[in-house]
């Protein structure tokens, strides 16, 4: 427990240093806290970086040049030792949203001049004091639709800028009974056994009340959307996903995690798969693509009921052929109404 304490402390220190950032003075705000050798694993079109100094200039950056007044609003935040590495390493998880006021193009996707919120999580390896790894994703895709874009045709979900836990409980900033992490990573894990052997069951409602709420949130990216109930999360993203790709195979985590009543994971990638059904509007093919995913999961009582999910969508569309931000600057600005 005393490590996960001191890996949180040293996260959150970082986070404070970070509110103070400035584009110029941001790269050595991140080198105060990584180590030299620090790897950092970020959305299309940042991708895999290597040092405090590329990820100031690739990421932040550029993020801090086009928002202003940054604030971190921070919805869930915990610890864990990973599973993935037979519980030996100590990751924090961070979610909520980065938001400011959008001044200046990011992206090529033009400012607004209004708030602005970009959905992110973020999980950091902490070894000896200093981060060692990072791996941020955020919803880059609901930021277009925030400024006014388009980006993909109509989905079968909501897209919003989502809330934080119903219970708001997700900021685990002080120590956590062993037992209740425990707990709630073995229903993640649970879950996903149930996941790889859907087939056993005689229908999807009968496979998710196994260890879901009836009453379920389903808080996912945009290109799907967020969806409430079992039998809507079925009818609005597992029966097209179920339906519409084919050939998944599932890559594994590099951390997977519990502490409280909230966990989760994130993958690179998690799966690796065949829309051949047009998934996400996209034309059915033949052409294999990655999914880089976080899960973070609210657990109550003997039960998952709050799931929030971070999808690497503009690397999954490239793969298959489809540019999002290309396209978006050859098409210039949206029209002002």
């Amino acid at each position: 427990m005393s490590d996960l304490q001191a890996a949180k402390a040293t996260v959150q220190a970082h986070y404070k240093a970070l509110a103070g950032a400035s584009p110029d003075t941001v790269g050595d705000i991140i080198a105060a806290a990584v180590s030299p050798d620090y790897m950092w694993r970020g959305m299309h079109p940042f991708h895999e970086q290597s040092g405090a100094a590329a990820v100031a200039e690739t990421f932040w950056a550029p993020f801090l040049t086009s928002m202003s007044r940054v604030q971190r609003r921070e919805d869930i935040f915990f610890a864990g030792q990973n599973e993935m590495d037979g519980f030996t390493s100590v990751w924090t998880a961070s979610m909520g949203h980065l938001m400011g006021l959008f001044d200046a193009p990011w992206l090529g996707i033009p400012p607004t001049g209004k708030m602005i919120f970009l959905r992110y999580a973020e999980f950091n390896k902490v070894e000896e004091g200093v981060i060692t790894e990072t791996a941020l994703f955020c919803d880059i895709l609901h930021l277009m639709m925030q400024a006014g874009l388009q980006p993909l045709p109509p989905q079968t979900a909501a897209h919003l800028v989502q809330p934080g836990p119903m219970t708001h409980d997700g900021l685990l900033y002080g120590p956590q009974e062993a037992g209740e992490g425990e707990a709630t990573l073995a229903l993640i894990n649970r879950m996903i056994g149930d996941i790889n052997t859907h087939q056993r069951f005689q229908t999807p409602q009968e496979e998710l009340a196994e260890c879901w709420h009836d009453d379920m949130i389903w808080w996912g990216p945009a290109g799907i959307g967020a969806t409430y109930t079992i039998d809507r999360y079925i009818e609005q993203h597992q029966r097209p996903f179920r339906t519409q790709i084919t050939d998944r195979v599932f890559n594994g985590h590099l951390c997977r995690m519990a502490e409280g009543t909230y966990g989760g994971f994130f993958g690179w990638p998690n799966l690796t798969l065949t829309n051949a059904g047009g998934y996400t509007g996209m034309t059915g093919s033949n052409t294999r693509a990655d999914m880089r995913v976080v899960d973070i999961y609210r657990r109550d009582g003997d039960k998952l009921a709050e799931n929030w999910i971070f999808i690497d969508m503009l690397h999954f569309l490239n793969m298959q052929g489809l540019d999002v931000l290309g396209r978006m600057a050859s098409l210039g600005p949206p029209a002002k109404s």
